[in-house]
């Protein structure tokens, strides 16, 4: 095996093939504390792309209540247990060696999936990256367990106690909105055997060429986060395909211009939890530092959004940023180590930050670059971190302007909402 560097790992890896890299990558932060668990964004791509006869199983954008839901049923669970038993104790990080470039979360000292896999001959035979193919069962519901609270304290009448103060709830639940995370390393495309998967140099999209495929479900078992997905008509695998007609810009009802617009979940969020775009990538593989994209000034500048089950070692460029009632163990061992700094950004955000998370679903165009026009102080909050430090955030009303790929100005935004009042000659305020 190849030698390859992840950032998210903080070390070189083992990797089937040599490192090779797109000019763009796709990405996105979602932010699960906003995410109310309307399922818009599922059936949006549900409606679009996976609506025909054999796809019925298949949802390439699904949201699933944690802890105890799952798509495929205990995909994350059956995959770090696997991990448990090749390397027993061993799946730590050391968040102690960090560099801001090199290793933001530390340097995780465990096997990936690709590493493990060499430690183990399962049933199945030997395999490229470690992983299953679930059960039929397992396939059945989308969202098992929908809005099911993990709890450990009841009271004399059976019913939740404990406090619901922040920053642990004693009875929580969540929802994470998954979709492929178009890895940096996907072990789809490294478990394949005919090369059917391959990676886009434009803008780091992972598809499968269907001419190819022979339907092995090779890419289903590799998959760590179970988004490739097998259609029994066609005897071939699908998978998200990041609506990259409209990344091209090439839907002229929409981008009459050529401009990438978002992906059908993104544009119909509910909730306004997701940003999507596009981050330029160096000669080297690295991000490309630029902290005007708002992607980069999120999960490379703050590290307020985070990459979903890091150690797993396919550099996923899906990020999220945690929800921030959830006991800390979880969220580590779901986030990895940057846990603790990511809350204590987003339970304060400075003005530059919270400019920024306005931006979250406010315009159909990918926002290349953005802009804060400063303006008067507002208000004084006191803000008790979830470290227990007691600090004052100042908030501004800032204007934060976005622009497309072509540097034109598609939204602006202040942190105060405005109030328009309806003049009473043309309308009837009274209820």
């Amino acid at each position: 095996m190849a030698q390859v560097y992840n950032w998210q790992l903080g070390r070189r890896m083992e990797f089937p093939f040599e490192e090779h890299h797109p000019q763009w990558q796709f990405a996105f932060v979602f932010n699960i504390n906003r995410c109310i668990g309307c399922q818009t964004c599922t059936m949006a791509c549900k409606s679009t792309w996976t609506f025909s006869k054999g796809q019925e199983y298949m949802w390439w954008n699904n949201v699933e209540s944690k802890p105890f839901g799952g798509y495929p049923q205990h995909w994350d669970a059956k995959l770090l247990a696997m991990l448990e038993e090749v390397n027993p104790s061993g799946q730590v990080w050391n968040a102690a060696r960090k560099d801001p470039q090199k290793s933001p979360y530390g340097v995780f000292q465990g096997l990936t999936i690709f590493e493990a896999a060499r430690r183990r001959v399962g049933p199945e035979g030997s395999q490229v990256a470690l992983g299953y193919l679930p059960s039929d069962a397992e396939w059945r519901a989308p969202n098992i367990h929908e809005d099911t609270p993990q709890a450990t304290i009841f009271n004399r009448d059976g019913q939740f106690g404990g406090e619901a103060r922040l920053p642990e709830h004693r009875v929580w639940f969540f929802h994470l909105a998954r979709i492929c995370n178009h890895c940096t390393y996907p072990a789809c495309l490294a478990a394949c055997p005919r090369q059917a998967i391959y990676k886009r140099p434009e803008d780091g999209v992972v598809l499968i060429d269907q001419s190819r495929c022979r339907g092995y479900r090779k890419c289903v078992e590799g998959c760590p986060y179970k988004k490739a997905l097998y259609r029994p008509t066609t005897r071939t695998s699908e998978k998200c395909v990041a609506c990259y007609p409209r990344l091209e810009g090439r839907d002229p009802e929409i981008t009459p211009d050529g401009v990438p617009v978002e992906t059908r979940c993104m544009s119909a969020c509910v909730g306004k939890i997701r940003l999507q775009g596009l981050v330029k990538i160096a000669e080297d593989g690295t991000w490309a530092k630029d902290p005007t994209n708002p992607l980069y000034f999120l999960i490379r500048e703050r590290r307020v959004a985070l990459p979903l089950y890091p150690q797993f070692g396919t550099e996923p460029n899906g990020f999220y940023i945690p929800p921030r009632w959830v006991p800390r163990g979880y969220l580590v061992q779901m986030f990895g180590p940057g846990v603790d700094h990511a809350l204590e950004q987003y339970c304060c955000p400075d003005r530059e930050l919270l400019a920024v998370l306005q931006l979250f679903r406010a315009q159909r165009h990918i926002i290349f670059r953005f802009a804060i026009e400063k303006g008067p102080k507002v208000a004084e909050v006191p803000v008790v971190l979830p470290s227990g430090k007691e600090v004052v955030q100042e908030i501004y009303n800032d204007t934060v302007i976005g622009f497309n790929k072509l540097g034109k100005e598609v939204v602006r935004i202040t942190i105060e909402e405005p109030t328009f009042e309806r003049p009473k000659e043309l309308h009837l305020n009274a209820i």
